[in-house]
């Protein structure tokens, strides 16, 4: 679904994928979904977006959990676009580590645990390898570990979109925080960094998208945990 002019939402790929024009650099795709799911990433784009695989030009992952990169290979060979992620999830994404699952684990993601042994996501080596401030596609990287050592958000400030990964959510009516904590004090320190921003929509790898006012909602949800 078209969330704002130029930012679309993909929906059954088992987290949230997002693909935003930019004004400069072609269409942009932000996480792929579990294993599997390229051909509905590439459905929606050609159905909808009426565009080519080829128009794609950068992927980037938020953080190296499998419904994040799932089908991160195969839309990299679909659409021969340069895959981004941070450096501290390089080695995660490119099969050279395992990722722990960490504390704080809902259902959903004890039950991925469970089939882990039976669902791999191809190993991707990433291209660009993103720090902290980092510009790319017209956003900024924002490093905010604690979900993953390399989870990232990235800010729009043109938009005024903050794309959260699974840091934040929006389920129910309610912001939550991350469905798995490695590290609870870096949350809360991620967490404390992206509610300084103004930014009018979140949108996160789970749950729908908040707005307006998204800002306030973030802070008002962070004050309550403090």
């Amino acid at each position: 679904m078209e969330i704002l002019p130029g930012i679309h939402k993909v929906d059954g790929v088992n987290c949230n994928c997002y693909l935003v024009e930019g004004q400069k650099c072609g269409w942009t795709l932000i996480d792929t979904g579990m294993p599997g799911n390229a051909k509905k990433i590439l459905s929606y784009m050609s159905g909808t977006l009426k565009c080519q695989p080829s128009d794609v030009k950068t992927i980037i992952i938020t953080h190296g959990h499998i419904d994040h990169i799932g089908s991160l290979a195969a839309m990299k060979e679909a659409t021969g676009a340069k895959v981004a992620a941070h450096e501290a999830d390089a080695d995660f994404i490119a099969g050279k580590k395992a990722m722990s699952m960490g504390k704080n684990i809902s259902w959903k993601f004890r039950f991925f645990r469970l089939l882990s042994p039976f669902m791999k996501a191809a190993p991707v080596q990433p291209d660009t390898l993103l720090k902290d401030n980092d510009d790319i596609a017209g956003m900024k990287v924002i490093h905010a570990p604690g979900h993953t050592p390399g989870s990232i958000c990235l800010y729009d400030k043109r938009r005024k979109v903050l794309f959260v990964g699974d840091l934040l959510r929006f389920l129910g009516g309610k912001v939550t925080g991350p469905p798995i904590t490695l590290d609870e004090g870096q949350v809360r320190e991620s967490m404390g960094r992206v509610s300084k921003l103004k930014f009018n929509v979140m949108l996160s790898g789970h749950g729908e998208p908040l707005m307006p006012c998204a800002d306030e909602r973030v802070r008002e949800f962070i004050r309550s945990e403090t």
